[in-house]
């Protein structure tokens, strides 16, 4: 039997009802073959039972790949894209639900062989009036953020387009691409990690198209929560390696003074009730929210050295100049009030652990 043409790699951990909805979302006419490739951390919750319950009638191929413990976003996917061979790979995140014909419409991005990565658009599950992320921006420390996040949807990212790159949750990848450029880091763990990949392939020389079309629905929050200490240390760390790894000199000498610029713009966004550290609860939660970015930029500060040698390893696959990575991020760059007064997750999202 023939190797479908795409992948779908799933990554689950302890998420079962969500998890069989996302499944059952890929129910709908894709307009492609394609096969699931779940990858399960070590869930406890059922969520294995759900995965062969529903293989069991799937009209499309679905694997089980089972680690012990929890791996990551990162070191999960890279599994999953290691056991397929298919041409393109996509991820779908397991809190994320594919509307009809998502895979034929990230597909059509792929006609011309410079691109190696296609983005959807993703709309907030609860209310898809809403803008969940349009492709990616990102502000010159590092810090990157779901272009149109929480806007109406008015139509205005109604048009394919080329964008910087494409959210992990629910995108399309060339495999070719990846074993040009190599798989996500699994240093990261997760959280900006299709960010690395992304600015890494771009680097390359690869192209991201942004498909309006091809739609899919994202449950805000439910993998780690908005407050949750963790994801705040994550974010900072990761972004920090992120500029480390692949900013031109000039703009990662000014990292600190770009970091400042965007903290005090969130201080005084979060003094007004604004953004995502105003939806902190309390004091003692912003306070500890400030803690854990000083846990994060200590991570990385051990992780410079390892980091800064995966830079230079990187230097035959670069394509662009630093001038033209420069002018890369500066021409995706998110306003910084944008930034700091909008919120990543819409209120009423899950703040769970």
């Amino acid at each position: 039997m023939p190797e479908p043409p795409v992948s779908v790699i799933i990554v689950n951990y302890n998420r079962a009802a969500l998890l069989e909805a996302c499944l059952r979302s890929l129910l709908k006419p894709q307009g492609a073959a394609f096969e699931a490739v779940v990858v399960d951390n070590g869930s406890t919750d059922g969520s294995v039972a759900v995965v062969e319950s529903f293989a069991a009638g799937a009209p499309f191929p679905v694997r089980l790949l089972r680690n012990e413990r929890n791996l990551g976003f990162c070191a999960a996917n890279n599994q999953g894209i290691r056991a397929s061979q298919a041409p393109f790979t996509a991820l779908l995140n397991n809190d994320a639900e594919a509307e009809p014909r998502w895979l034929a419409h990230l597909l059509s991005a792929f006609e011309d062989p410079r691109v190696g990565m296609a983005a959807s658009k993703i709309l907030v599950y609860d209310d898809p009036r809403v803008i969940d992320k349009a492709g990616h921006l990102i502000w010159l420390d590092g810090q990157n953020r779901g272009r149109g996040t929480g806007e109406l949807d008015r139509g205005q990212y109604d048009r394919t387009e080329e964008v910087l790159w494409p959210d992990g949750c629910a995108c399309m990848y060339r495999r070719a691409m990846l074993d040009e450029i190599g798989l996500f880091d699994e240093d990261l763990f997760a959280y900006g990690d299709d960010a690395e990949l992304g600015l890494r392939a771009r680097i390359a020389g690869w192209r991201c198209l942004y498909v309006p079309q091809a739609v899919a629905r994202h449950h805000r929050g439910a993998t780690l929560g908005v407050a949750n200490p963790r994801r705040i240390a994550l974010i900072e760390r990761n972004r920090v390696l992120l500029a480390v790894k692949h900013f031109p000199p000039d703009l990662l000498l000014l990292n600190p003074f770009f970091f400042a610029l965007r903290a005090a713009a969130g201080v005084w966004a979060a003094l007004r009730g604004r953004g995502e550290a105003g939806r902190i609860p309390g004091a003692a939660g912003k306070l500890n929210a400030f803690f854990s970015v000083l846990r994060g930029d200590a991570e990385a500060l051990l992780m410079l050295p390892r980091t800064w040698r995966k830079r230079r390893a990187l230097r035959p696959l670069r394509r662009l100049s630093n001038a033209e990575v420069r002018r890369l991020l500066l021409e995706h760059r998110i306003r910084l009030r944008e930034l700091s007064e909008q919120a990543a997750f819409p209120r009423g999202a899950d703040q769970r652990a």
